[in-house]
């Protein structure tokens, strides 16, 4: 539990110059069909106790528990604080940022939710007006008294803050108003006090006319009545009854009021932080849980406003206490402010969420903590001691066969959707990258051993050696990149390979497996840590469970080093999107090419193309475009390819090419760039091996990709040619792969052109550090007229252990 936590400091704003009316160009229509609530949210009732005697305790009212339901949330309050609405100088409004927030009410008004603003503005809008009024009574002045044109320094009176709110507010609802007009919503202005909410007469009054609203597809802006509000007494509220101090109370208060799912509060702070805001090790608190606020230290409060920081969690914990989710975030961060609303209620992680379900395990944060200073360790570790966990874990792969496969057989149930509980259906490749057997458990273990045989001579290997001057040696060592993050689909033993190569590379792992391989998972887990226990590095390997959403966790820059993804080229492109600032090794799809030469065995070509093609069609080394040339159509050899694949039941498509030489074909392919992943594939015809390279880099992924012939000559020039990360001669495609390589396993197969490109075993998860060794040398003595003189020899490197 945490001890202290801190808003973070205000910054202004910096002023939109634009007109909001450039803003919002764009008008989107009413939405016609509204979402019942009782197909979104739990239905919710009040209690007998009075409203003013809250706490209140709704019978079936709770608050969502994770972010990610906060998509189902169907009632929404938005508060906007002083500092969201109004300028950097707090005289006037930020019109470009009031703008961004109406679009976003807007867009998820007309998705059938019901939303409602409590906004603050007025009294920024009522100073501006004043000012221009006092300004120009000045200056009419001072140009009577002195008769000259030129305008004195006038000094402006401090302008009383009701004065300030009667002025301002009917300025501040027209502009709402009109900002909605431009999505065809339709917008009512509420002011209230605090006897709104203390009268019991009043308080029906305002709950039905709430209500009627929202059934007219209405988004009522609530405002407190600054005309004619009391002073606020600080400390005076939350005692059991909650008052209308500050638009804080205003809105937790009606929030509960309405029954609401998501009350979103803006203000210019981050959320809750760990440690003040400033410091260096200040970390913003994902999520917040009742009974963290007992010794909480606050920072300073918002630049505007009365709420404070202490306020917006009193408020918020107020309305979780009611059944309402809170969710406190920055509005005017210039970057964030045009999706923040948005992007709460998509579940992302965006300020601070209050939640009453406190999860038994650590958060994701801590695991990528625990992951780094685990990962230090294990890198500290001699070699042997490394490859020992490896072996350890390879033994324990096959001792508990009978505990891993039994695991794997209740995922298989639920995929296959015998489970009548969450009858979840894979697809047919899917479900045999899922499938474990005792088979797969033993080629696991032999990989394994390969992988730590390899990790003898990994970490700390001299690369090179420079001996830069008499007694100063220069050293470059292989070392961790640091912290992994490998996401993977279906594939369970995907784990134990990718756990193996980063404790013999030395690197802190995040692991984050599909649901439907929960059960086999969390076993190898188990199994994983438990080999890193035999030294002490338990926590270097993290498998996350939390119910964190993948483009989440592709947002912790400063936890991860490198993300590899490992699953659907859907998979890959959603993470290479998401990730923001991290590096991301893997390849997006697996189009394999294969050119059959026209001089090409006939005893060869049916062989490779069946193991290409039909061995396993859902791996992204299987074969998915057949490039044949054009001599050998109408031949012996084509008939025989054809008849193949007839008989393995593969579909094929036709390229523009094929298709113009048959008055029967099959479809013509409608993109050369398919990934089919299935017994499909597409069949082409080129004229020469150059047009057969053109054709490769034009409409492959530089994957693999294969050329069958018996001219060496052609197949040289091919090999040299072709740009993928593998290309082979005569050879299937399946051989794309780290254990087929010899390398143990592959965290994955990368078609980048920076570090790693192929199958990526335990050198691509290394990277590099220099290491100096001298003796009191300074730069200045290798001057022009400095003492000593640069040598730059080469010497010679430790070998490597092979064995």
């Amino acid at each position: 539990m945490l001890s202290q936590v801190y808003c973070s400091g205000s910054q202004p704003f910096r002023q939109r110059l634009l007109p909001w009316v450039q803003s919002t160009a764009l008008s989107r229509s009413r939405a016609t069909d509204r979402v019942q609530p009782s197909a979104i949210r739990h239905v919710r009732s009040w209690s007998n106790i009075p409203f003013i005697t809250v706490p209140l305790s709704r019978t079936h009212g709770k608050s969502f528990a994770h972010r990610s339901e906060l998509k189902h949330a169907k009632r929404i309050v938005v508060k906007l604080g002083s500092a969201v609405v109004t300028r950097g100088d707090e005289c006037g409004l930020a019109l470009g940022r009031l703008a961004s927030i109406v679009e976003q009410v807007s867009v998820l008004q007309n998705q059938g939710r019901e939303m409602m603003l409590v906004t603050s503005g007025a009294v920024a809008f009522g100073k501006q007006r004043l000012r221009h009024e006092i300004l120009l009574s000045q200056s009419v002045r001072q140009a009577l008294h002195s008769g000259q044109n030129q305008l004195k320094e006038m000094a402006i009176p401090v302008l009383e803050a009701r004065a300030c709110a009667a002025a301002g507010q009917s300025g501040l609802m027209a502009l709402y108003e009109a900002m909605f007009t431009q999505y065809s919503i339709c917008a009512a202005q509420i002011l209230v006090t605090n006897l709104d909410f203390h009268d019991e007469q009043k308080r029906r009054n305002l709950n039905g006319t709430l209500h009627e609203l929202l059934r007219m597809n209405i988004v009522p802006i609530v405002n407190t009545n600054d005309a004619v509000v009391p002073p606020a007494e600080p400390n005076s509220d939350l005692q059991g009854v909650i008052s209308v101090k500050d638009n804080d109370s205003l809105a937790a208060r009606l929030a509960v009021e309405m029954k609401t799912d998501l009350l979103i509060v803006l203000s210019d702070v981050e959320g809750l932080f760990d440690s003040p805001p400033g410091s260096d090790d200040a970390k913003l608190i994902d999520i917040f849980y009742p009974g963290d606020q007992q010794s909480v230290t606050f920072g300073t409060k918002s630049r505007v406003g009365m709420g404070g920081m202490e306020a917006k969690v009193k408020a918020a914990l107020w309305a979780l206490q009611g059944g309402t989710s809170v969710v406190i975030a920055n509005g005017t961060h210039p970057k964030v402010s045009g999706h923040v609303i948005t992007d709460i209620v998509e579940g992302k992680k965006v300020g601070t969420f209050f939640s009453e379900v406190k999860p038994a395990g650590p958060t994701v944060e801590q695991q990528g903590e625990m992951a780094r200073s685990g990962g230090r360790m294990l890198a500290t570790l001699e070699p042997e001691q490394r490859a020992e966990i490896i072996h350890h874990l390879a033994d324990l792969l096959t001792d508990q066969r009978d505990e891993i496969l039994l695991a794997n057989k209740k995922d298989l149930e639920e995929a296959e959707g015998k489970d009548q509980v969450i009858r979840r259906r894979l697809a047919a490749p899917l479900l045999k990258r899922l499938s474990l057997s005792t088979s797969k458990l033993n080629s696991l273990a032999i990989g394994l051993r390969q992988i730590a045989a390899s990790s003898q001579d990994s970490v700390g290997r001299v690369l090179r050696r420079t001996r830069i001057a008499k007694n100063l040696e220069l050293e470059q060592v292989a070392v961790p990149i640091g912290v992994l993050l490998v996401i993977f689909e279906s594939r369970p033993d995907c784990l134990p390979q990718v756990a193996a190569l980063a404790i013999a590379s030395g690197n802190g792992l995040l692991l984050k497996g599909g649901k439907e391989a929960t059960h086999s998972n969390r076993i190898l887990h188990l199994l994983a840590q438990e080999a890193l226990s035999i030294h002490g590095v338990k926590e270097a390997i993290q498998l996350v469970n939390t119910r964190e959403e993948v483009e989440d966790l592709c947002r912790l820059d400063k936890m991860i080093d490198l993300i590899i993804p490992r699953g659907s080229s859907q998979l890959v492109r959603d993470i290479q999107k998401a990730a923001k600032g991290i590096p991301v090794m893997g390849h997006s799809e697996g189009i394999c090419h294969m050119y059959v030469d026209s001089e090409a065995s006939v005893d060869k070509v049916t062989r490779l193309v069946r193991d290409s093609k039909c061995e396993y069609p859902a791996a992204c080394n299987a074969l998915e475009t057949l490039l044949i040339h054009r001599d050998l159509l109408r031949t012996p050899l084509f008939d025989q390819i054809i008849d193949m694949l007839r008989v393995e039941q593969v579909k094929i498509h036709a390229g523009p090419k094929f298709a113009s030489y048959l008055t029967f074909s099959p479809s013509e392919v409608k993109s050369l760039r398919t990934e089919y992943g299935d017994l499909e594939l597409c069949i082409e015809v080129v004229d020469s091996v150059q047009e057969a390279i053109d054709h490769i880099h034009k409409y492959g992924s530089s994957h693999t990709d294969v050329i069958v012939t018996e001219n060496e000559k052609t197949a040289e020039f091919f090999l040299q040619h072709v740009d993928s990360a593998c290309v082979f001669w005569n050879a299937s495609t399946r051989f794309s792969d780290g254990y087929r390589f010899g390398l143990g396993a592959e965290v994955g197969i990368s078609t980048s052109r920076i570090h790693a490109r192929g199958p990526v075993g335990l050198e691509g998860l290394l990277t590099t550090k220099w290491l100096l060794r001298g003796q009191d040398h300074v730069v200045s003595d290798f001057s022009e007229h400095g003492s000593l003189k640069y040598l730059h020899e080469n010497l010679p490197v430790p070998q490597r252990n092979t064995n």
